[in-house]
């Protein structure tokens, strides 16, 4: 079902998308000041500012209002002007001082009613196009990250380490980080989303690296551990059992099952080799225009999983004082199962 249909069916007779990632999928600009104004009837207009004037009319079919007083004020001029009395607006998106605006400035008979998730539920199963896009920026990933561990060697701060993953997804042709690449050593793999820091590598310390990249506005997510030298025993007992919950996970993955389903494969695994409170994250996400979009894997999630959906699935165990575990893939939901679009190496490399 297409948005044109959905709110005609909420008897909305507009929606206000304010969400830049939504804007780029429902008309193609990728600005940073934009507001779409889209119809039940399906016409839509994008409103921007002068900055963005040529670049929104190559980007996109729809009107463009160019407009050099606050967006909201001139897309309001353009609502009442075309007797739209019900404006959806994304709850989750519009700031405070945008709402406010447009609060003020509506007319009799005009209200604003909050929506939630509208576009991001179109957005979870991808066209063969997107899901191409993902692919090739999960390829620029695991090309680049062979050849920045070519510099680790011991004293390489982890900071210095994310600034050559970057520098070499960018050769490769990233439009930039899908965010800030995360680079671990030691016993600092037990937090999940650390920052990296000014930390040497000291030899046989575990290594995290959490990376992903944009490609044609697509992006991906990866994470591998490995060592630069030989890892302790128990870190090696983790990594099998984290590698496994994993493969329990993926072989889970298929159309009807709910998110929450392969989130409990996974933990089953773990709760086997006595590591459950260890895990302390969901088993995923979507993935797309945004690095973290729905579905979210968790525990408590009932989405079904359908064919052309794109998701991670990353479960990892971490224990304070000595270190953690993360091994994820991105993936797309198929017919039968999933493909996997990770090509990288699992074990836990010893370079």
């Amino acid at each position: 079902m297409r948005l044109a249909e959905i709110l005609s069916q909420r008897r909305l007779d507009a929606l206000i998308v304010s969400g830049p990632p939504n804007i780029r999928y429902l008309c193609g600009f990728t600005g940073s000041n934009g507001l779409l104004l889209v119809e039940a009837s399906g016409a839509a207009v994008l409103f921007t500012d002068p900055r963005y004037d040529i670049q929104a009319r190559r980007q996109t079919d729809c009107p463009v209002n160019v407009a050099k007083q606050p967006l909201t004020k001139a897309l309001l001029a353009v609502a009442r002007r075309r007797g739209l009395g019900r404006l959806g607006f994304e709850a989750a998106r519009l700031s405070f001082a945008e709402h406010a605006i447009l609060s003020e400035g509506l007319w009799q008979g005009a209200r604003l009613e909050p929506q939630k998730d509208l576009v991001e539920c179109l957005r979870m199963v991808k066209s063969a196009a997107e899901i191409q896009a993902i692919r090739q920026s999960m390829l620029t990933v695991t090309r680049a990250l062979p050849r920045a561990l070519r510099s680790l060697r011991a004293g390489t701060l982890e900071t210095e380490l994310a600034a050559e993953i970057d520098y070499q997804m960018r050769r490769l042709g990233a439009e930039k980080a899908a965010f800030d690449t995360i680079v671990l050593y030691g016993e600092r793999t037990a937090q999940p989303h650390a920052c990296p820091g000014p930390n040497p590598l000291q030899p046989n310390q575990l290594v995290l690296i959490d990376v992903g990249a944009f490609r044609e506005g697509y992006a991906s997510d990866m994470t591998r551990v490995v060592v630069k030298g030989s890892a302790p025993q128990r870190l090696r007992r983790i990594h099998r059992a984290v590698l496994e919950a994993q493969a329990a996970a993926l072989e889970a993955v298929r159309p009807g099952v709910t998110a929450g389903a392969v989130d409990a494969a996974a933990r089953r695994v773990l709760k086997r080799h006595g590591l459950e409170k260890a895990f302390t994250h969901s088993t995923g996400h979507g993935v797309g225009l945004e690095v973290h979009e729905a579905p979210r894997l968790g525990k408590q999630d009932a989405t079904p999983l359908e064919a052309g959906m794109v998701i991670t699935v990353e479960p990892g165990a971490y224990i304070e004082g000595v270190g953690g575990v993360r091994i994820e893939d991105t993936v797309v939901v198929t017919s039968n199962g999933c493909e996997n679009l990770t090509p990288a190496p699992k074990e836990l490399l010893s370079l």
